[in-house]
């Protein structure tokens, strides 16, 4: 987990069950580190799943359609 410069007290009504769960799958010792390294996790998905589906150049310049429809 980095560290957050910027943090902002929040209340949210979650169920614990799910927290219960993603705190032992990330292996996080708090809840408060649970919620924030499933943060980054989702931010981190997405970010690679925008890579992923936007236009590419081949060596030639061309561009191709996305990768994403090629693994359709």
């Amino acid at each position: 987990m980095h560290k957050t410069l910027n943090r902002s007290h929040k209340y949210f009504w979650l169920d614990q069950a799910k927290i219960n769960r993603a705190q032992k799958a990330l292996g996080a010792k708090t809840q408060t580190e649970t919620i924030d390294r499933a943060l980054d996790f989702v931010i981190s998905e997405a970010q690679k799943n925008r890579r992923f589906t936007q236009p590419t150049k081949d060596p030639l310049g061309v561009v191709s359609k996305s990768r994403m429809s090629l693994a359709r």
